[in-house]
């Protein structure tokens, strides 16, 4: 088993940055950042590592990172 999939059935988190703002973009995106805990710019936030968080990431790519 990889790192990384041990790093999930432990229960681990992710740290995201947002980079780009929500303004100009659809309601559904805007909603996405508040609910992943963003809403400001260079703002971080850890979150579990979940299929439902992921999901959320993979919907709004372009506004997000993946911070390490």
């Amino acid at each position: 088993m990889s790192a990384k999939k041990a790093d999930r059935k432990a229960g681990g988190t992710i740290r995201l940055k947002q980079v780009r703002s929500g303004i100009g973009c659809p309601r559904e995106m805007r909603e996405t950042l508040k609910a992943l805990g963003l809403g400001k710019m260079h703002r971080v936030t850890e979150r579990k590592d979940t299929k439902e968080v992921r999901g959320m990431i993979a919907k709004i790519p372009h506004l997000v990172e993946v911070v390490e």
